[in-house]
């Protein structure tokens, strides 16, 4: 099983930048696709981006596109995620999660989770 660490949140302005990054620990890492994840308080977990085991595809949220960049570095096995241009509907706690086999967008297709790390921005 995949081992996942989130860090890089914090609190930014609107129109500010941060970048997310996953560490993961374990065997499995690269045989993984990887995606992101948010949810704030009292709404459902929601998709954001998601990567194929060897950075060949990804797929965003129509809410991110243009704005987040998900890549991976799988001889460091990390994943990051950029986030520019951020408004304060990104503010979500955001969770790194992993599965076997391709990229897929439902929170239920993922077998392995992160922590989560807290994006605040304001307005």
């Amino acid at each position: 099983q995949v081992q996942l660490v989130e860090s890089g949140g914090g609190l930014v302005q609107s129109g500010g930048s941060l970048r997310l990054s996953c560490a993961a620990s374990g065997r499995t890492f690269s045989n993984s696709a990887m995606g992101w994840f948010r949810q704030a308080p009292g709404k459902e977990r929601n998709f954001v981006a998601a990567i194929n085991w060897n950075g060949g595809s990804t797929y965003y949220a129509d809410s991110v596109k243009g704005r987040f960049t998900i890549s991976r570095d799988n001889a460091k096995n990390t994943v990051h995620l950029q986030m520019n241009s951020l408004k304060p509907e990104d503010t979500a706690v955001y969770y790194c999660a992993a599965r076997r086999g391709g990229l897929r967008t439902q929170p239920y297709e993922y077998n392995n989770w992160g922590q989560g790390t807290q994006v605040t921005v304001s307005s």
